[in-house]
């Protein structure tokens, strides 16, 4: 009795945090078409000032890959005020840090200031987008670094090309294609009047959205928005194409070879719609229950229970357009790839013909409103789900209500969801292996 006592409690202390945690905020346009949300959190004297524009990898050309994310280090050599290398030097001499991130997507950059410093936060993202100095030297700068990155983080990380090696195969048309760091060559190739280009083109006010989160003034904070980015002109809207992939109605398989590993890598990789659909939030509850913990599906049985595998998982690699469901997997062994697989389909088959429990269901439910409340328990992370509902699902509200949508969804539906884009003929199988010796003549 005293236990049930402890976990009904526990249940009403989480459901009232969740509630607690309901996101404040206003929002408003500029003339020029920028989306300006402010969110205040009196609780630490910080604010956090970031701009998310909607330029991602999926908005470059074939042969010119990588210049989102080139973009997102280009955009800190310095601007007509602010001289070239000065940009760090003037966050951290001001008690700040600063950082930014690029997704097939969309491009996202913050500053985290004591509040006291909004006014000079606000002043130097307007500055990044209306003053930005792109010439020859600051992009060849940023080609090493970039080069440099490519070469740390996956040209000599082991399975560092498992995202690229997918991509390739998964999508025929779509941008998806190709990686958000893109090929080192097209970026050499490059003239500066392309960057130029794809500057003027994709940061633009009307093409973006200014948060500040944060202890401030809000009468203030509007004073100094309106001071530094009212005057930057409205660019020419963006035309973005949409692009048609054909459903995959019969199973295939690829392969890639990584020379920075030794143990290969068993990939089936299945298309999937928008992040923006309800069927998406489904998948993202699928992958819980398959491999979310060493009490999972996948786990309890590949790796604690046949010893058939070092590592097994699966997620929904959700995007805007469209997403991939992964179920990958490292060998025990010598255990085989076909035993590996059937023991993974033979756990999504249970999904497709039977419910889960109700004790997996309520586990599920849990799940996910701890990660609801832990992704709005910083500033840092309200500001970035902000940006992102706003400029990514056209619904910035979901800040509050995404966590109600997953609460709504029944074990009937995991059931018909698994079925409708989890079945053999939709998928791809990947043999990401060891690279073989080169034998010398």
């Amino acid at each position: 009795m005293k236990k049930l006592v402890m976990a009904l409690s526990a249940s009403a202390l989480l459901g009232g945090v969740a509630s607690a945690q309901k996101v404040t905020f206003e929002e408003y346009d500029l003339d020029n078409g920028l989306h300006v949300v402010l969110h205040q959190d009196n609780s630490a004297p910080v604010v956090i000032t970031s701009v998310m524009y909607h330029v991602g990898a999926k908005d470059e050309q074939p042969d010119r890959t990588g210049f989102a994310h080139f973009f997102e280090h280009l955009l800190f050599e310095g601007t007509k005020n602010i001289e070239r290398g000065e940009w760090f030097k003037i966050v951290t001499a001001n008690g700040g840090q600063n950082n930014a991130n690029t997704t097939d997507d969309r491009t996202y950059y913050y500053e985290v200031f004591p509040s006291n410093n909004l006014e000079l936060a606000i002043w130097m993202e307007s500055e990044r987008l209306m003053h930005p100095v792109i010439n020859q030297i600051g992009v060849d700068t940023q080609n090493e670094v970039v080069k440099e990155e490519k070469r740390l983080r996956v040209d000599n990380q082991p399975y560092g090309n498992l995202i690229k090696a997918v991509k390739e195969n998964m999508f025929k048309v779509h941008p998806y294609r190709w990686t958000t760091i893109g090929e080192m060559e097209h970026l050499d190739a490059a003239t500066l009047e392309e960057f130029q280009a794809f500057n003027k083109k994709f940061y633009i006010p009307n093409n973006a959205v200014l948060v500040v989160a944060g202890q401030f003034d809000t009468a203030q904070a509007k004073q100094w928005i309106n001071k530094y980015f009212s005057a930057i002109p409205k660019g020419t809207p963006v035309a973005r194409q949409k692009y048609e992939e054909a459903p995959i109605t019969k199973e295939f398989t690829a392969t890639w070879e990584d020379p920075n590993i030794q143990i290969p890598m068993y990939v089936t990789c299945y298309r999937t719609p928008s992040m923006k659909t309800r069927d998406a939030r489904v998948l993202d509850m699928i992958s819980s229950y398959l491999s979310d913990g060493k009490s999972s599906k996948l786990y309890k049985k590949l790796v604690d229970d046949k010893k058939y595998a070092l590592q097994v998982g699966a997620f929904n690699y959700s995007q805007e357009d469209y997403g991939m469901y992964f179920v990958y997997s490292l060998p025990m062994g010598q255990t085989s790839k076909e035993d590996i697989l059937k023991n993974i389909d033979e756990e999504i088959v249970k999904l497709q013909t039977e419910l889960i429990s109700e004790s997996d269901y309520q586990k599920l439910q849990n799940k996910f409103e701890s990660q609801y409340v832990n992704s709005n328990a910083s500033v840092e992370g309200i500001a970035s789900n902000l940006a992102t509902y706003y400029l990514l699902y056209d619904d910035i509200n979901l800040i509050n209500t995404e966590i109600d949508l997953y609460k709504s969804i029944t074990r009937e539906e995991i059931k018909a969801v698994a079925n409708k884009y989890l079945m053999p003929n939709q998928r791809m199988i990947l043999d990401y292996m060891p690279a073989k010796e080169k034998t010398q003549n």
